[in-house]
């Protein structure tokens, strides 16, 4: 285990090291560090969910994922904060504070994997593992210029992950470059797939976020070729659906301890609980069955396409809009991001041309299983445009 650094940027680790945790083999990832969200076991270290009393005794082995990528030569530099269990895209924790975005100092950084996003962009790791929801590593990663992948449900071992909601629940990482997100990805990933899927884009499921970011996933749609479909989404019913089954599962995984800790949670995540209170197995059942139909839709056109649509609804909001102003944003966003959720899917977020000065991102959504087509997509489009160098 590492030496604990003195001074450390507190609103972005909870713990840092020169390294706190060194490789255990050597790899394809030697010479990289990772910042390591605190939803996974770090050996000799407690586990908090981004929640101060949650914290207990020191975790007595590593996540599986975390085991895989120090045996293939990487470094743990630290565990970064995420939003309160992962309940949010904000980036913003109510005991540690909001960590300041790199890319666009005056506004969010994008959560929950918010350490580990800010951790990447500011060149204190090469590798951002976080977990992704429902946009909890593609929002950030849109937010601050970076590639992040969402990788399929249940591809990658979940095994010492602290969960939110297990239907939707998945691995995922954020870098500063494409190259780095793959080598992530032949570390963690299974033998590659020999898919090369057509690329397909909605301009109606486009137009839901806004013009400009639209406009950038329609010319990124353009570049490569892809062909226009009417994916028919019936989004408003999709995330009602969604956002019940996420809540029922959360609060099933925290209810008893939130309800022994009534004051542990900030207003903006409480909130969210006491809604996931009131969901009954019932109205769960519901709507499961809502979103079986969903992704069997969904993965008809999945199978041999990948689909292109804005990664976010919005550029990132500024640190000081208001609540109104980040909900309405936040339930837009969410629109586009649970479609993966509900799919099962793989997705990647890749920085395309700023918009309004600021970073923007365009997703690319494949079958469960394409994990590695929907990387080899990106990077080709990526360079197509002069995104990427060769």
């Amino acid at each position: 285990m590492g030496e604990r650094a003195a001074e450390f940027d507190r609103s972005v680790w909870r713990q840092y090291g020169t390294p706190l945790v060194a490789a255990t083999g050597t790899g394809p990832l030697s010479g990289h560090t990772v910042a390591v969200k605190d939803l996974y076991e770090v050996a000799g270290h407690p586990l908090g969910g981004g929640v101060p009393q949650y914290l207990g005794e020191p975790r007595t082995s590593h996540a599986t994922v975390v085991s895989r990528l120090l045996s293939a030569g990487a470094d743990i530099a630290g565990i970064a904060h995420t939003d309160e269990f992962a309940y949010s895209i904000t980036g913003g924790n109510g005991a540690y504070g909001m960590p300041v975005n790199p890319a666009a100092p005056q506004r969010i950084p994008g959560g929950s994997s918010s350490g580990s996003a800010v951790a990447v962009a500011r060149g204190e790791a090469a590798i951002g593992l976080g977990t992704d929801t429902a946009g909890s590593i593609r929002v950030p990663a849109a937010y601050q210029g970076l590639w992040g992948i969402r990788t399929s449900h249940g591809v990658v071992p979940s095994a010492g992950i602290l969960p939110l909601a297990q239907s939707f629940d998945t691995v995922g990482w954020m870098a500063r470059d494409p190259y780095t997100l793959a080598t992530v990805a032949e570390c963690l990933l299974p033998e590659p797939d020999s898919n090369a899927p057509r690329l397909i884009v909605d301009p109606l499921l486009s137009a839901v976020a806004d013009d400009e970011l639209a406009a950038a996933s329609l010319a990124v749609a353009e570049q490569g070729g892809a062909e226009q479909v009417d994916l028919d989404a019936d989004l408003d019913s999709w995330f009602a659906a969604f956002r019940t089954v996420q809540a029922f599962e959360a609060w099933a995984n925290h209810g008893a301890w939130i309800t022994a800790h009534p004051d542990a949670l900030s207003p903006e995540v409480a909130q969210r609980f006491t809604f996931a209170s009131t969901v009954t197995s019932a109205g769960a059942n519901a709507a499961r069955e809502r979103l079986r139909v969903a992704a069997e839709t969904l993965n008809g056109l999945l199978r041999e396409s990948i689909l292109i649509l804005p990664t976010t609804a919005t550029v990132a909001p500024l640190r000081m809009a208001s609540a109104g102003t980040l909900e309405s944003g936040r339930t837009r966003t969410l629109h586009l991001t649970c479609l993966a959720s509900i799919a099962g899917g793989a997705a990647v977020t890749m920085p395309v041309a700023t918009v309004q000065g600021v970073p923007n991102g365009v997703c690319l959504l494949g079958a469960p299983g394409a994990d590695r087509s929907v990387i080899r997509a990106a990077i080709a489009i990526s360079r197509r445009m002069g995104f990427t160098p060769r």
